[in-house]
């Protein structure tokens, strides 16, 4: 296993993670929904997270397997649906994954990332 590969990825959705999460900070769900620059801002930063993570599931499964406190499926699958579904995309899903979704998946990864780099 490439231990930087998988850190990098790790880090990639850590700040993808994190910038959707701070995008939407001091607003509501009606202002996110009036902003198309930000709603597509924060989509595009849960597609780079979700890519990060897929990459992960990709080339380290037995990581995935070791690590269930992420949704890891529900990751890959919204990224699919932000990736491949450009006008049907559910902005009070989105929105709800920036708010309230991605500050767990921050925090889970930031304690993985660290624990990691204790050397396991």
């Amino acid at each position: 296993m490439n231990s930087d590969r998988l850190r990098l990825n790790l880090d990639r959705m850590l700040q993808a993670a994190s910038d959707a999460n701070r995008f939407t900070d001091g607003m509501d769900r009606e202002a996110f929904k009036a902003d198309v620059v930000l709603q597509r801002a924060v989509g595009m930063s849960l597609l780079m997270a979700a890519e990060a993570a897929t990459q992960i599931m990709e080339k380290y499964p037995e990581f995935v397997a070791e690590h269930p406190e992420l949704p890891w499926s529900s990751i890959r699958g919204m990224r699919n649906r932000i990736a491949h579904g450009y006008f049907e995309i559910d902005l009070d899903k989105v929105w709800d994954t920036a708010r309230f979704e991605a500050p767990d998946m921050v925090a889970n990864i930031y304690t993985l990332r660290n624990w990691r780099a204790q050397g396991e």
